[in-house]
C-alpha cells in the first residue's frame, strides 16, 4: 500500500465522463454475481456509466441489446444466486480478429474505455490481447469507416481490469479464486453425507488376497458395508479442489495433476487401504482430480482405481462423479466477500489506470487486496501445465504457489506417514477452552497426529483448564482422531473456566501425566488462560514448558490472529440464514428484518455477514451510534422502499450498544415506519455455534494444528537443559495467527498491549477499514477513503498460506 498522489480527490467524482463495462466469460462459478454488483454499484457511486455485457465476449462481438446500462436495482437480490445472471459463452468470433474489431465498435459507439472482466485465464488472456490490439484496431475501424477520427480519439485506451472467476483455483498469483470456495462446500457436503453410510456397526469378517503381500488374511471389520468411496472432482488441468477436499475430509490417498503417485502406487494404496481397515477404520475415501495421471502421462480414472481396489483387494467399492453440480448453489460467504472486495479494487484500478498501465488482475493475498500484472500470472499459469508435461512435479506444486505447497505438504504429512517406531519421550497435551466451535476437532485432529509423527505421546484433557485440574487426561491414538475433521463442536468437551483459581491443582496434574508442552485451542478465554499460565510460571516451575494458543471462535475475537477457526463457518450460517429470512417476504408488502448476531463485543460476524447477504446496516461496537444513525437509517430504508427493491436487512451485534438493543430498534423501525413497511426480528443464538465446520474451518484447523506441533517440536529442542525442559522466556508462551499473509507465532505478552480486556476484543482489527464498502453498496452518501492506494505488486513475491 502507498499513499495517493492525490489523496483529496473525491472518491464520487473518479468516474464522472467515463464508462465501465463489465462481463462474464468462459465457466460460470458461484460469487460471480457479487462481482458484478460491485462493479456496477461502486461505478455509479463514483460517477461513471456501467453496462452490462451480456453472454461474455459473444455480447460484446454481437452488440446490441447485449450491452445494456446498469442501474442499481438492476443489481439487487444477486448475491444469493449461482452463477452469473448476465450469462457466460465461449466466444469462437472473438478470437479471430474480425470479431475483435466487431467488439471495438461496439465499444466506442458506446464511449466504453473501461473493461472488466470476470473469467478464467483463457477469458483474461483474451482481454489482454484485445487490449494490446485496441489501437490497431480502432485504425482499421476509421479506415473502414465504421468510426470516425473523433470516436477513435476519445476512445484511443483501453484499461482492462481481470477478475478470476473459476471453481478450480487454476490461476497463479491469487489465494482463492471466485468460486472456488463454494465448489468445495458442494464437494463437502457429498463427503458427509457419504460418510455417514459408514455410521451403522456391523461385524463383518472378511478374507481377500492381499498381491502385495503375497498372501491370503481374514479380517473383522465394524462397519456398515465395508466400503470403499471414490469421489471423482472437477480439476482437469489443477488438482487444487481434490488436494483441499482431501485435507478437510482426510481422505485416504489424493490423485493431483501436479504430483502424480510414484511408480508403483498400485502395490502403495492397496497396502494402505488394508491398514486402515486392519485399525478398524469403517470407510476408505479416495479423492481424484479429473485430471490426475500417472507419472508416464497416461490418465488415472476413478473407474481404473475402482477395478484396482476390487480386484486386488475384493472390497466393495462405489465410485462417484460429482460433475456440474460444483459448479452449482448458493455462493458460499467467502466468495461473496471475495467477489464484493474485488469488484471494488477492480472499479479503482480502472480509474486509476494510465495508458502505461499494464492490464491487472485484483485478488486477495491474505486478507489484504492486491493487483497483479495479468500477463505475469498468465504466464506462470502457463509455467505450471510445463512442467507437468515435462515431469518437473515439484516445480509444478512450487509455481502452485507456497499455499498449494503447504497443502500438499501437510496432508502428505498427516495421511501417508505412519508414526515412527522411537519415541521421543515428549508429552504433548492438547485441549479446548472457551465456547465450542466448528473446526475445533479439525485442530486437535491435526495436532494429534503431527505429535504422533514426531515421536511425542499425545495426551487429551477433557473440559479444559477444569478437566486439566482435575486429572480429566489420557492418551490419545492415530485412530482415535479417525473422522474429526468433520465434526462440530468440541469432541474433547470445552469450558469457560480460567486457570487463575485453580493453578495449583493444574500444576499437580502437569508434574503427574509429566506434561511437556501444551496446545491451548479455542477462544478469548485460551487466550487468558495462557496468560494467567505465563504469569503463574513466577510460583509454580511446572508451567514452565512450551505453549501454544490456537484461537478458535465464532466472535474472532483473539488477539495476534486476524482469523480464527469457526468464524467462518459461523458466518456462512448466519448468512444462509438472512437469505431465508430475506426470501420469506418474496411477494409480500415492504418489510425489514431486524437480525441479531452473535460475537460478544466484536463486530466480525456482523459486518462481513452484513456484506455476504446485502444487509443496509451492521450495528456494532466498535463503531458508536446515535440516535440520528438510526434516524438517517430509517430515512434510507424509507427512500428504498420507493423503488422496485421492497426488503431491507439490518444486522446487529449482541452487544453494539447497551441501551439501543435489539427490540428497541425494533420498536423504533416499526414505529418509523409504519404505513411504509413492517418489520420482523430475528435473534440466531447458538445456531451460528453449531453445525459441522466449513472447508475453510477444516483447512484452516487442520494446518494450524500441525504447525503449533511443529513448532512445538522446535522450541522443547532450545528449551531442554540439563536433563530436563525449562520453557520461561516470552516467547515460549505464543498464540499462533494468521497476521496479514502469514501464519505467526506471537508471545503472549507481548499482544497484552493490542488487547482491551473489558470488552474482550483486539484494539485494533483489520475488517474495520472494510465497512465503508458495505456502506457504499448500500447506496449510503459516505467517502470510501482513498488516500491509501493498492500498488501493482508481482506474482513472484506473492506467497501466503491462508489460501485453502
Amino acid at each position: 500500500m502507498s499513499k495517493n498522489p492525490h489523496p483529496t480527490i473525491d472518491p464520487t467524482k473518479m468516474g464522472l465522463g467515463r464508462s465501465i463495462a463489465v462481463l462474464t466469460s468462459g465457466g460460470d462459478a458461484q460469487g460471480m454475481n457479487a462481482a458484478v454488483r460491485a462493479t456496477v454499484r461502486v461505478g455509479l457511486y463514483t460517477g461513471a456509466k456501467v453496462y452490462f455485457v451480456h453472454e461474455g465476449y459473444q455480447g460484446l462481438v454481437d452488440g446490441g441489446d447485449n450491452i445494456r446500462p446498469a442501474t442499481w436495482e438492476s443489481v439487487s437480490m444477486m448475491l444469493q444466486l449461482g452463477g452469473t445472471v448476465i450469462g457466460s459463452a465461449r466466444c469462437k468470433d472473438f478470437r479471430a480478429r474480425e470479431g475483435r474489431m466487431k467488439a471495438a465498435c461496439n465499444l466506442v459507439k458506446l464511449g466504453i474505455t473501461n473493461l472488466c472482466v470476470i473469467g478464467g485465464d483463457g477469458s483474461l488472456t483474451g482481454a489482454n490481447q484485445f487490449r494490446t490490439e485496441w489501437s490497431g484496431l480502432l485504425v482499421d475501424l476509421v479506415k473502414a469507416g465504421k468510426i470516425t477520427e473523433e470516436e477513435a480519439k476519445k476512445s484511443s485506451h483501453l484499461n482492462i481490469v481481470g477478475m478470476v472467476g473459476s471453481i478450480d483455483n487454476d490461476f497463479c498469483g491469487t489465494d482463492m479464486t471466485i468460486g472456488t470456495d463454494s465448489a468445495l462446500h458442494r464437494i463437502i457436503e457429498v463427503v458427509d453425507a457419504i460418510a455417514t453410510t459408514a455410521q451403522r456397526s456391523d461385524i463383518i469378517v472378511c478374507k481377500f488376497s492381499l498381491y502385495i503381500l503375497n498372501s491370503t488374511k481374514c479380517f473383522v471389520f465394524i462397519c456398515s458395508h465395508q466400503r470403499t468411496f471414490i469421489l471423482e472432482v472437477m480439476g482437469r488441468h489443477c488438482g487444487y479442489l481434490a488436494l483441499v477436499t482431501a485435507l478437510a475430509c482426510g481422505a485416504d490417498w489424493v490423485f493431483i495433476p501436479e504430483m502424480p503417485p510414484d511408480d508403483g502406487w498400485e502395490n502403495h494404496l492397496c497396502r494402505r487401504l488394508a491398514d486402515q481397515r486392519a485399525r478398524g477404520c469403517r470407510l476408505n475415501v479416495i479423492i481424484v482430480a479429473e485430471g490426475a495421471m500417472s507419472r508416464d502421462g497416461k490418465p488415472i480414472t476413478s473407474d481404473q482405481i475402482k477395478k484396482l481396489v476390487t480386484d486386488r483387494l475384493s472390497f466393495d467399492t462405489r465410485t462417484t462423479v460429482l460433475g456440474h453440480v460444483q459448479r452449482g448453489g448458493t455462493p458460499s460467504a467467502f466468495d461473496r466477500i471475495l467477489g464484493s472486495r474485488m469488484g471494488v479494487e477492480a472499479v479503482m484500478a480502472l480509474l486509476e489506470a494510465t495508458p502505461d498501465t499494464p492490464a491487472c488482475v485484483v485478488s486477495l493475498s491474505g486478507n489484504h487486496a492486491v493487483r497483479l500484472p495479468l500477463m505475469e500470472c498468465v504466464q506462470v499459469t502457463k509455467d505450471v501445465t510445463a512442467a507437468m508435461a515435462e515431469g518437473r512435479f515439484e516445480d509444478a506444486i512450487k509455481l502452485r504457489g507456497k499455499s498449494f505447497e503447504n497443502n500438499w505438504n501437510t496432508y502428505t504429512l498427516l495421511a501417508h506417514i505412519n508414526p515412527p517406531d522411537v519415541k521421543s519421550n515428549i508429552n504433548v497435551a492438547v485441549m479446548n477452552v472457551g465456547a465450542p466451535c466448528a473446526g475445533m476437532n479439525a485442530a486437535v485432529r491435526a495436532a494429534v497426529r503431527m505429535g504422533l509423527i514426531q515421536g511425542h505421546n499425545m495426551l487429551a484433557v477433557h473440559d479444559g483448564f477444569d478437566g486439566l485440574a482435575q486429572g480429566q487426561v489420557e492418551p490419545i491414538t492415530w485412530t482415535s482422531v479417525s473422522g474429526w475433521t468433520g465434526k462440530g463442536g468440541s469432541v474433547l468437551g470445552t469450558k469457560r473456566t480460567l486457570p487463575a483459581k485453580i493453578l495449583e491443582d493444574i500444576s499437580l496434574n502437569i508434574a503427574k501425566f509429566n506434561i511437556h508442552a501444551l496446545v491451548i485451542i479455542g477462544g478469548f478465554e485460551a487466550y487468558m488462560g495462557g496468560l494467567e499460565l505465563v504469569q503463574a510460571r513466577e510460583k509454580y516451575e511446572e508451567m514452565c514448558i512450551p505453549m501454544v494458543v490456537i484461537p478458535a471462535t465464532v466472535s474472532n475475537n483473539v488477539p495476534g490472529s486476524d482469523f480464527s477457526i469457526g468464524a467462518d463457518t459461523a458466518l456462512n450460517t448466519i448468512t444462509s440464514t438472512c437469505d431465508r429470512i430475506k426470501q420469506s417476504a418474496a411477494g409480500t408488502k415492504r418489510r425489514v428484518f431486524i437480525v441479531e448476531t452473535m460475537g460478544g463485543y466484536c463486530g466480525y460476524l456482523a459486518t462481513m455477514a452484513g456484506l455476504a447477504a446485502g444487509a443496509d446496516a451492521a450495528y456494532i461496537f466498535e463503531e458508536k451510534i446515535a440516535i440520528k444513525d438510526l434516524e438517517m437509517n430509517v430515512v434510507h430504508l424509507v427512500e428504498k422502499m420507493k423503488t422496485t427493491v421492497k426488503r431491507g436487512l439490518i444486522l446487529r451485534n449482541e452487544n453494539c450498544n447497551a441501551n439501543y438493543t435489539t427490540d428497541f430498534i425494533f420498536n423504533l423501525y416499526s414505529e418509523e415506519g409504519k404505513g411504509i413497511f413492517d418489520c420482523r426480528k430475528n435473534v440466531l443464538g447458538h445456531m451460528q455455534q453449531g453445525g459441522t465446520p466449513t472447508p475453510f474451518d477444516r483447512n484452516f484447523g487442520t494446518k494450524m494444528g500441525a504447525k503449533s506441533v511443529l513448532w512445538i517440536t522446535d522450541k522443547l529442542k532450545q528449551c531442554y537443559r540439563h536433563g530436563r525442559i525449562f520453557a520461561n522466556t516470552p516467547d515460549s508462551a505464543c498464540v499462533l495467527g494468521m497476521r496479514k499473509r502469514a501464519l505467526t507465532f506471537q508471545p503472549l505478552a507481548d499482544l497484552k498491549g493490542d488487547t482491551d480486556f473489558e470488552h474482550r476484543i483486539p484494539k485494533t482489527q483489520w475488517w474495520l477499514k472494510i465497512r465503508p464498502i458495505m456502506k457504499i453498496l448500500a447506496k449510503y452518501d459516505i467517502k470510501l477513503d482513498t488516500s491509501e492506494r493498492t500498488d501493482m505488486e508481482h506474482v513472484i513475491k506473492k506467497r501466503s498460506p491462508l489460501g485453502m
